[in-house]
């Protein structure tokens, strides 16, 4: 293996956080066409600065898909390419490692461009939270931070062979 288990484990986690607040959103609003848990709809929920914990609000604004795919759906393919790409860095070849660990920074950061347009369309525009978007945004913008501790700070070397590509250590 090419990194240790707990970086491993910390490149996987927000991932598989986001991937199952995406995939619960697919699945029970969307397939299932039921409410989601813990999402109550605005009128049950107290206003707060005028903005509503609304799943239901946002999930159901022109602003939920993009080019008729449901955002949720993306996010569910983003964090499942997040998830394979952190699985060639670990188990791959040394060209695989080094070619994944870039892409994977450049993936992580499209992410990261994305959330604040999503968040400002949630609060300015629909004027409501969506407790599921916002774990995937939470997901996203760590999954960022842990990726760019770990290539700027930690310095796992994009060379094969070296040292930090095959720390034992977090």
């Amino acid at each position: 293996m090419r990194i240790s288990w707990p970086k491993l484990i910390l490149l996987m986690a927000m991932s598989a956080f986001g991937l199952w607040a995406s995939s619960e959103v697919v699945i029970v609003y969307y397939t299932l066409k039921r409410a989601l848990p813990y999402c109550t709809l605005g009128q049950l929920n107290p206003k707060i600065l005028g903005i509503a914990l609304d799943c239901y609000a946002v999930l159901s604004s022109k602003y939920s898909v993009f080019y008729g795919i449901p955002l949720e759906l993306l996010a569910v393919g983003y964090f499942m390419v997040n998830l394979a790409l952190v699985f060639f860095i670990a188990f791959g070849s040394d060209l695989t490692f080094t070619t994944s660990l870039k892409v994977l920074f450049g993936w992580r950061f499209i992410g990261i461009v994305v959330v604040p347009y999503l968040v400002i369309v949630e609060l300015f525009f629909v004027k409501a939270i969506c407790i599921y978007c916002t774990m995937m945004h939470v997901a996203i913008v760590v999954d960022f931070i842990i990726i760019s501790y770990f290539l700027f700070y930690k310095r796992i070397s994009l060379v094969p062979g070296s040292q930090a590509t095959s720390d034992a250590t977090a």
